[in-house]
């Protein structure tokens, strides 16, 4: 099969705050114009939402290293399912087709997507309680089907993929589409990643937009610089996509106008391994 270069994967926040029309319109403009992309998403907002309606009760873990997590267990697990297959994935979809975009939806599901290795147990907080967890049907991708990704961008589609993923012993779970994004850069060899959020970058100081690091050093392992606000798994998730060999990462503003353009061009927060 004939590889594909200077592929852009996106990566569509789930904050209620960032504008998914205009990273759509966004995404088809730059796909119009000749380059690859991959637009990958979660769906925080509309997953909170249907949990409230639904009555099932949304929970946060928190690892050891401070990363917070959602809490899913079974009827969660439905939530994620219904919000993101259902809802969010054809706003989305709509949105690129209405902007010229010929996109196809996928998600860890189909064709073996994503495979996602689960652990049976973990320790963590759950609503400031130290407690040992073990009907969390979370998971850890560790393949990607590249191969039908790949496809897809030389036939020109754009693939819109969220979770889940499969697990290895063939169950659902549900997995962090921040790292869903890093994972598929590295998969279909990416050459950037913009993970959009609800924020004009990394800030030095989560109380005020205008403190926007220009760079941000993420260490090889352990935990990253910034534990707080949602943005430690945006920095893993980084992590994860230079240490797979895509050579830029940049997590920027979802909210504006044109935000992936204006991110490419340098309104954003660029993300580098520290030295070794």
């Amino acid at each position: 099969m004939k590889r594909m270069h200077d592929i852009l994967v996106v990566k569509c926040g789930g904050n209620a705050a960032v504008r998914s029309e205009a990273i759509c319109a966004d995404v088809a403009a730059v796909h119009r114009g000749g380059r690859p992309v991959v637009l990958a998403h979660g769906g925080s907002a509309d997953i909170d939402r249907l949990a409230e309606r639904l009555d099932v009760p949304s929970r946060r873990l928190v690892a050891p290293d401070g990363v917070s997590t959602r809490y899913t267990d079974e009827s969660t697990l439905e939530v994620v399912q219904l919000a993101l297959a259902g809802s969010v994935k054809p706003r989305l979809l709509a949105a690129l087709r209405a902007s010229g975009a010929d996109a196809v939806g996928l998600t860890g599901l189909d064709a073996g997507l994503l495979v996602a290795a689960r652990k049976p147990a973990h320790r963590a907080l759950l609503d400031g309680r130290r407690v040992m967890v073990r009907d969390d049907h979370c998971g850890r991708i560790v393949e990607v089907n590249g191969d039908l990704l790949s496809t897809l961008l030389t036939a020109g589609l754009l693939p819109v993929v969220s979770p889940p993923a499969l697990a290895e012993d063939g169950r659902v779970v549900n997995v962090d589409a921040d790292r869903v994004a890093a994972a598929v850069a590295g998969a279909v060899r990416a050459s950037t990643l913009v993970l959009l959020t609800g924020a004009r970058g990394v800030l030095a100081d989560r109380y005020d937009e205008e403190s926007v690091l220009p760079v941000c050093r993420v260490p090889r392992r352990g935990a990253p610089p910034v534990v707080t606000g949602g943005m430690a798994v945006k920095l893993i998730a980084a992590r994860d996509a230079l240490l797979s060999g895509v050579r830029r990462v940049l997590i920027a503003d979802g909210r504006g106008p044109r935000p992936v353009q204006e991110a490419l061009a340098g309104a954003c927060t660029e993300v580098l391994l520290e030295e070794a």
